[in-house]
């Protein structure tokens, strides 16, 4: 059967709070424990996982956690055709896709990668990064590929369906509304079964409930989708 992806705004950016832990614990927890901790420079850190595993959300969940601190971080993914050069300001440098990385992206990475573990200013900087396979089978150059094994190395793993389903329902709860099972297999066989895709149409099921004054069903969902 189709799954359908729906072109959605977020309606939270993501942070450690709103990220469901499921099997992924050892690794959410040091994440969160070293943003906290910004200035005693945790060892490299490198996340790995299929899609929708959560990878990218936890980077940025980083990132939101340093700025709200007022640590800054340089960011870096695959969609970045030019690279920024490396600002000796940031705390923390973050790389996400690093599986896609071009010739160019590697030699920034890797740009990135010493100067943010350099000594020179007695302040090393904090490497995160994350690729949909260990660091030992990226297709990166060789100087690159070891350096992102060097540290703690965090395998990732998706939600299964009945932690999908917990999630939507404690955010069902948390909004005030109820979701039926019959509702949630309805999300779980037609749309995109990333979580992130899943919170994005129950945003918007629920706001859509509010401006109709109807319970969330099957053919409510259905209305929606004819409507845009």
């Amino acid at each position: 059967m189709k799954q359908l992806a729906l072109d959605i705004g977020l309606a939270s950016d993501p942070t450690f709070a709103n990220f469901f832990i499921g099997p992924n614990e050892a690794a959410v927890r040091q994440l969160a424990l070293w943003a906290e901790s910004p200035l005693h420079s945790p060892v490299p850190t490198y996340l790995w996982g299929g899609e929708a595993s959560g990878k990218t959300h936890l980077l940025k969940a980083v990132s939101e956690a340093l700025r709200g601190q007022g640590a800054s971080s340089g960011w870096m993914d695959a969609s970045m055709l030019e690279p920024p050069e490396f600002n000796e300001a940031w705390s923390a440098v973050i790389m996400d896709d690093c599986h896609l990385y071009t010739p160019q992206q590697q030699r920034a990475a890797f740009n990135w990668f010493v100067n943010a573990l350099s000594t020179d200013d007695n302040h090393p900087r904090w490497v995160v990064a994350a690729g949909n396979v260990p660091p030992a089978d990226l297709p990166l150059r060789e100087d690159l590929r070891t350096r992102l094994g060097w540290g703690h190395v965090f395998a990732l793993q998706a939600l299964g369906d009945a932690e999908r389903r917990a999630v939507l329902k404690r955010e069902a709860d948390a909004r005030g509304f109820f979701l039926g099972e019959e509702v949630m297999d309805f999300m779980l066989t037609r749309f995109s079964r990333d979580l992130g895709s899943l919170m994005q149409l129950l945003d918007k099921l629920d706001s859509f409930a509010l401006q109709t004054k109807r319970v969330i069903t099957i053919a409510l969902l259905k209305t929606m989708l004819e409507t845009e």
